[in-house]
This record gives C-alpha cells, sequence and structure tokens, in this order.
C-alpha cells in the first residue's frame, strides 16, 4: 500500500510544529532539573497530523522508524523513581529485545515528562545527570542523537556493558514512550514519518547537562569541551514531512521509535515532538516516561 493510499482515510489534526530556523546557528540545549532551554531560533510551521489509530498495524520500525502495540507494566507509579528504576528497566529491554529480534540490549535510562505544574520538580540538583528526573515535553521537532553521536554511543556502551561481547553487525539506538495519564493529553507525541526525511536533514544542537541555567551571554558564548559532547539533530521545515500520531495513548500502550539505525537499508530515524491538540478541548496534562535503549546484532 502506497503512503498516499494509506493516509487517505485517517482523521487529520492541522497544528504547528516547530522547527528550527534557516540562519541559526548557535544550536544549544541546556538541561537542568526541571527545565530545558534552547539557544537556536526557531518557527512554527501549521502542518497536517494524521491519527494512525485504527490502522497501527501498518506501522513498523523498519517501515516508518516507529510503531504502536500493547504492552502492560507492573509500576504503579511513573513518579516513583524507586519504583521505576526496580522494575521497569528488566521490562524495557526484554520488550526492545522481542521486538527487533537484537541479540542483546542495553538500558540507558529513563525520562518522565510533564505538560503539567513543573514546580515541585524543579529540584536544586548538584550533579543532575539528566535521567530519572522530571522535565517538560519537548517542543520542537527533533531526534535524541545526531547520527555521529549515536555512533559513537553504541561503541562506548557495549565496550561498558559488553565487554565478553564479540562484536555486532547493526545497532538500533530508540525509545520506548509511554504516556500514563488518563487521555486525551494536551501534548501528544507527533511522529514524522522517517520515510518522509531525507538521510541528509538535521543540524545539530549540543546538549549541555548542568545543574543551573546560566544566562544567556553565557549560553551563547564559546563553550569547553562543544566538539565532544552529545548533540541532537534538529530540523528545518520541510513540505515533504508526514507526521503521525496516535491519539488517546493510554498507560497500557506504547511507542517504540528509533533515534539511530546502522542498517541504511531499513528507515533511519523519525523527527518527533510535543504538539498542542487544538482539537480537543479540556485535555489533561500530559504524563509520559520515555527509556533508551541500544540493541545490538551480534
Amino acid at each position: 500500500m502506497h503512503a498516499t493510499d494509506r493516509e487517505a482515510g485517517p482523521r487529520i489534526v492541522a497544528a504547528a510544529i516547530t522547527y528550527v530556523a534557516p540562519g541559526s546557528f548557535i544550536n544549544r540545549r541546556f538541561a537542568a532539573p526541571g527545565i530545558e532551554r534552547n539557544t537556536g531560533r526557531y518557527e512554527s510551521h501549521q502542518v497536517t497530523i494524521r491519527d494512525g489509530r485504527g490502522i497501527e498495524e501498518r506501522f513498523s520500525l523498519d517501515s516508518n522508524g516507529f510503531m504502536l502495540f500493547g504492552h502492560h507494566s507492573a509500576v504503579t507509579d511513573f513518579f516513583d523513581q524507586e519504583q521505576v528504576d526496580r522494575i521497569y528497566p528488566g521490562e524495557v529491554v526484554e520488550t526492545v529485545k522481542s521486538l527487533t529480534g537484537a541479540t542483546r540490549v542495553a538500558p540507558l535510562g529513563w525520562m518522565v515528562r510533564t505538560s503539567g505544574d513543573m514546580t515541585r520538580h524543579k529540584r536544586q540538583t548538584v550533579g543532575y545527570t539528566h535521567k530519572g528526573g522530571v522535565q517538560p515535553p519537548a517542543g520542537e521537532a527533533h531526534v535524541d542523537f545526531t547520527p555521529g553521536c549515536a555512533e559513537v554511543l553504541a561503541r562506548r556502551i557495549y565496550a561498558q556493558v559488553f565487554s565478553e561481547g564479540t562484536g555486532y553487525s547493526r545497532f538500533i539506538v530508540s525509545s520506548l514512550w509511554r504516556a500514563f495519564s488518563e487521555p486525551p493529553q494536551d501534548c501528544p507525541l507527533a511522529l514524522c514519518d522517517a520515510g518522509s526525511v531525507g538521510r541528509d536533514e538535521g543540524v545539530p544542537n549540543t546538549m549541555f547537562i548542568v545543574d543551573q541555567l546560566p544566562d544567556e551571554e553565557a549560553m551563547l558564548g564559546e563553550m569547553p569541551n562543544e566538539d565532544t559532547a552529545m548533540a541532537a539533530s534538529i530540523f528545518h521545515f520541510n513540505p515533504a514531512h508526514r507526521w503521525w500520531y496516535f491519539s488517546n495513548m493510554n498507560r497500557d500502550e506504547l511507542v517504540l521509535l528509533k533515534f539511530h539505525d546502522s542498517d541504511v537499508t531499513k528507515a533511519l530515524r523519525p523527527p518527533h515532538t510535543a504538539f498542542h491538540d487544538p482539537s480537543i478541548p479540556g485535555a489533561k496534562p500530559r504524563e509520559s516516561i520515555e527509556f533508551r535503549t541500544i540493541a545490538y546484532f551480534e
């Protein structure tokens, strides 16, 4: 089935997606407890976002870069860090291994995001690591790692976690994403079909993890070790991009989405972002958890 055939029937939403603006040259993202800020210039574009409800089975990791499936977690409170740390990593590793067919899966850590009141989550932290905390939803079209950063990370994690391994022929960096607040949520996750995104699209947005946000002048000034820091990919507007979402997600559903796939014959990565759904009055604040992994094929 061609993409246009598949897209003829789904419910559609007209909404704004935020892209990096042309001519934005200092692109950095600073993350502190409960707050994140970009230095780049961004602009909103009205796009059509199609609802994948009713045709979930037509999306696959290798063709579109994402998929939706059912999964019940034994975690009862995703704001309980101890409970999540104790239960969730094992669930995630087994789920990713089953869905991808990978030989080994390394957990990278998790993050809860909410569009609700962040006041109680903005705690001063020394040595903040940007894992296991609560942050606001990401507000721009992005992929969490550049291809180069994904390659570096995969080599490093394999050597650290699977030192007895014999090497790998393929790896996938991905995230398992779950909304655990009641639907409908005010800021669903929008996913751009990887087949509509050119492999040369995306510019680096260097990530800096800090205990407290610096002032604007410091954020734009010279930063040590910027050349070797991890970076996400952010994207310029492209009218060819095909955006999707899954309405009314509940806590027993997961989206698996790629950040990078070393197999160039498969879908590479879908840009993604939170978006405001103007068609749902009275929607509830979104609460979600994302868990990053690297799947290795030996």
